[in-house]
């Protein structure tokens, strides 16, 4: 027996939607303009100059930009520019906001009213995924923050700039399906989550999210679609809500739709939201499957055509309603720690030079551009690897990374010892492969990546020599 739709899921739709078109005829065209936006992160090597950057924003039709602090020297070159800004608070700067709206207004001064209203800055974004943190005492001043800004801000009579802070999904103790969406338990919703609602609501803001269905997927691509993934969906690959009847075609409207699910069920169902950032790595480590050019050209690609369409699409639980988005990342970042995946996110490579062709205004169809190669590394790696020095690592560089690992103990460099399995070759190299590879087996599971400040690469290639036996990781 075909299984129907609660009636409480038909009254949050229609209601949500009836309440989003007063809202949305309240924006200026300044938020609703349909160019996506792209997030300028400054953590590489070998950027092009910034004037030139803005130049790059313009010709390749960026409607907003986003910036992950407050740069001056982007700000002063954004002037008189076309395209509007969304400018960033650090963390640590929260709780002297919070507690003292003399340090917010300085913040204002400094960061906005410097640049505005020749650089069009059109976001401040508070904090960077808070709740995602475990310093309670950053849950418990985000939304104080916020408003102190928010209130530096209105006394200058500005009303164009909203304010708002990005989001994880790991926010969410649920996420599939959609309507099962629920805040974590351990976020105090009554102190943190309905204030935070509330004050988006209020100040008629958005709920902005850092979405990346390829961490979903690349999770567990047995059983998630690849199709769902990249906005390849069909009906053969749809995915029906049990609960509320809605009909999936794409992992992000998922992701996003969960959200929307566990506000109602804080009786905060309105709020707008926004992507602060979303995005495919075209490269990645061995063990990170999907990461290629091809992928990450279809996602973005499809994404742009999603999220630029007239009228706009939204999502299953809200049709009809435009998300401003922000593509991450405009350049390939080779100083961000951690997974290859990390540094790999750019539509551009540092030097400017197109990582695959994307046009930001959704204007060519996928017959337009050029052919890629396929992907080889859709399915999960199979096999053992080690962690190694990388072949172009300084060996000046090398010794304070090698001292670093061995000063931890719990016998990762007991193998170097002198007269141990691995103390010959007594090269600054092969110490530092064994080390870097013993590190990396002992605290994968907590986070440890290979990378070590890029002096590391996985390898299929067991390094092993003799009696000496480098630890691994089997896949």
């Amino acid at each position: 027996m075909k299984r129907k739709t609660p009636v409480h899921a038909f009254t949050f739709l229609f209601s949500t939607t009836i309440q989003l078109t007063t809202f949305y005829a309240s924006l200026t065209d300044a938020l609703t303009s349909s160019r996506i936006g792209v997030v300028y992160g400054t953590q590489g090597t070998n950027f092009p100059p910034i004037n030139y950057t803005v130049q790059l924003l313009e010709i390749k039709n960026a409607g907003f930009v986003k910036l992950r602090d407050a740069n001056h020297e982007i700000l002063k070159s954004l002037s008189q520019k076309s395209v509007r800004v969304s400018i960033s608070i650090a963390n640590n700067f929260l709780v002297h906001i919070a507690s003292n709206q003399t340090f917010a207004n300085q913040w204002v001064q400094e960061n906005v009213l410097a640049y505005y209203p020749d650089t069009m800055i059109r976001f401040i974004l508070v904090g960077q995924e808070v709740l995602s943190q475990n310093d309670t005492t950053l849950w418990y001043n985000l939304v104080p923050a916020m408003r102190r800004i928010l209130d530096s801000v209105r006394s200058h009579n500005i009303h164009n700039i909203k304010v708002g802070t990005p989001l994880a999904m790991d926010i969410l103790e649920s996420t599939f399906p959609p309507s099962s969406g629920t805040f974590r338990s351990d976020i105090p919703h009554d102190q943190v989550i309905i204030p935070l609602l509330q004050f988006l609501n209020q100040t008629k803001s958005y709920f902005f999210l850092n979405v990346f269905p390829y961490f979903t997927w690349s999770a567990n691509p047995t059983n998630v679609s690849l199709d769902l993934a990249l906005f390849r969906g069909d009906k053969n690959s749809s995915y029906r809500d049990p609960e509320s009847g809605l009909i999936y075609t794409n992992l992000l409207d998922q992701m996003l739709d969960s959200v929307l699910f566990a506000s109602q069920k804080l009786g905060l169902d309105h709020v707008a939201l926004a992507i602060s950032e979303t995005g495919w790595p075209h490269a990645g480590d061995i063990d990170q499957p999907g990461a290629n050019r091809y992928n990450a050209a279809t996602y973005n690609r499809n994404l742009v055509h999603r999220i630029s369409a007239k009228p706009p699409i939204g999502t299953p639980a809200r049709p009809g309603v435009f998300i401003p988005t922000f593509i991450y990342a405009l350049f390939d970042e080779d100083q961000i720690p951690g997974r290859g995946t990390a540094r790999h996110f750019g539509i551009l490579q540092a030097n400017s030079w197109p990582v695959y062709d994307l046009d930001l205004t959704g204007k060519l169809g996928e017959g337009d551009y050029p052919p890629l190669p396929l992907p080889s590394n859709n399915e999960p790696f199979k096999g053992n690897l080690w962690c190694v020095v990388a072949s172009e690592a300084n060996i000046m560089e090398l010794v304070p990374q090698l001292e670093s690992v061995c000063s931890l103990g719990n016998g990762i460099c007991d193998a170097l010892s002198p007269g141990n399995d691995c103390y010959e070759p007594v090269t600054i190299r092969a110490h530092a492969s064994y080390a870097f590879s013993s590190y990396w087996v002992k605290f994968r599971g907590r986070g440890a990546a290979c990378h070590f400040n890029g002096l590391a690469v996985l390898t299929t290639t067991d390094p092993s020599h003799g009696s000496c036996k480098f630890p691994s990781v089997y896949f």
